[in-house]
């Protein structure tokens, strides 16, 4: 009789660095001869890789690492990530945790699951493997397999920005870069497995190739360029100082970069910026989007803004407002601003009532709608023909993304996943495209 196989289920809380982290992690332990799950499923092995950027990351975090110990009071429970690295306490505090690692050394986490396994039974108290994150070296890891249509590749580690509403620093340390060679390596065996699209990301995208003193973003996605059958080539959410002439000048050319930014502006208003202790000011930013808009065809902008920061006067979120209107993004992120215990912000004074920031939120959040809806109302009259990548499928219809990152939905037999397709843009409810084949509508005109 064939011996029953171990499973692992992995839960990913943050962001697309924490998500190519816990694929990393899938993988080593597929090569050790466990199963992977999802995390909802009852499984042998738990381990919850942990975000921290606010106080309700961390309770989610803690919520997961119960439901995991009440699922299956008899599997073995790690946890990993920005919270194991700034309070190892809280989550030791949890009976039933077995291990716990921070940023430093995150595929531990598979030579621990196989030594519990070996010993056959569950650590008393938890084992802690919480190293020093400052002076911590780049950890050597890869993929090569790629469930979603498009491979997030961690580049990058760390920040050293020291934003005031920011904790992320202390849980990740001070930048540091992978190697050129490896990520050209990793993104080209993605593609040899039939990747179509990558996403290069890191805690702080922008600084990447600081510390290597021989490259910087630009050369990256420049020899990224290079790779035979490349697809398409997105990057992380960036710091608009990075966007300066040269800069533009270098990547516009590039065939693989897709039109589409995410710019982490968090504020229209430059005496906010200055509060938070941003790297730019709103007109830097939007000189930025300006000269992407004018080198690059079709480019689209996303963001992420923090509404309500301490002493934000409405005149300060008005300008917000403004920019996000000139700005003409296709998608925002809006949170409304929350303490984050340890950083300069949570003890700063004026902090805006709960009610304003709410209101605040919602206004932008209308305007966010009204922005998109103009935006793909445009596209739909120009009738275009544009490439989507299909991702997902259900109910006899197909999704995927175009270059500029809109949404396309169309009518499809099967699911088309990772395929990429000629689609004729016919109409929108303001969210999302809707479209047809150019096959279907050669079929039908012939």
């Amino acid at each position: 009789m064939q011996e029953k196989k171990l499973t692992a289920g992995i839960y990913t809380l943050g962001c697309k660095v924490n998500q190519y982290e816990s694929e990393a992690i899938s993988e080593e332990l597929v090569s050790r001869g466990i199963g992977i799950a999802p995390a909802s499923e009852l499984c042998d092995i738990y381990i919850i890789n942990t975000c921290t950027v606010t106080a309700e990351s961390d309770r989610k975090a803690c919520q997961f690492i119960r439901r995991a110990i009440q699922k299956n009071p008899n599997a073995y429970i790690l946890v990993t990530g920005c919270l194991a690295q700034v309070n190892a306490s809280r989550i030791a505090d949890i009976a039933g945790v077995d291990y716990i690692c921070g940023n430093t050394d995150k595929l531990s986490v598979a030579d621990a699951a196989m030594s519990l396994i070996s010993s056959g039974k569950k650590n008393a108290r938890a084992e802690s493997n919480v190293k020093e994150i400052e002076g911590a070296p780049f950890e050597r890891m890869s993929i090569t397999k790629f469930e979603r249509t498009r491979a997030y590749i961690k580049i990058e580690d760390g920040c050293e920005s020291r934003c005031t509403y920011c904790i992320i620093p202390s849980a990740r340390g001070k930048i540091r870069s992978k190697a050129m060679r490896d990520v050209i390596d990793e993104v080209t065996e993605l593609v040899l497995g039939g990747c179509r699209e990558v996403v290069l990301t890191g805690i702080e995208t922008a600084s990447y190739g600081r510390d290597l003193g021989d490259c910087d973003l630009a050369t990256l996605l420049e020899e990224v360029d290079k790779i035979p059958d490349i697809g398409r080539v997105r990057l992380g959410s960036l710091d608009p100082s990075l966007i300066t002439p040269s800069f533009v000048e270098r990547i516009a050319p590039l065939k693989s970069l897709a039109p589409h930014f995410h710019l982490s502006l968090q504020s229209g208003s430059s005496r906010i910026l200055a509060l938070m202790k941003r790297k730019y000011n709103a007109d830097m930013a939007m000189r930025g989007i300006e000269l992407l808009r004018a080198a690059i065809p079709d480019v689209k902008f996303t963001t992420d803004v923090i509404v309500g920061f301490p002493d934000e006067s409405e005149e300060d979120f008005e300008r917000t407002v403004d920019f996000a209107k000139r700005a003409r993004f296709l998608m925002m992120h809006i949170f409304p601003y929350s303490k984050r215990a340890g950083t300069p912000a949570a003890v700063m004074s004026n902090q805006i009532a709960t009610d304003i920031k709410r209101r605040r939120a919602a206004e932008l959040g209308c305007v966010a709608k009204q922005i998109r809806r103009e935006l793909l109302d445009e596209l739909v009259a120009n009738e275009p023909v544009r490439e989507v990548l299909f991702e997902t499928y259900r109910d006899g219809i197909a999704y995927g993304h175009t270059a500029d990152f809109v949404e396309v939905a169309v009518p499809a037999q099967r699911p088309m996943h990772s395929e990429l397709h000629s689609v004729k843009i016919l109409g929108t409810d303001g969210d999302i495209c809707s479209g047809t084949l150019i096959l279907d509508l050669e079929a039908t005109n012939g």
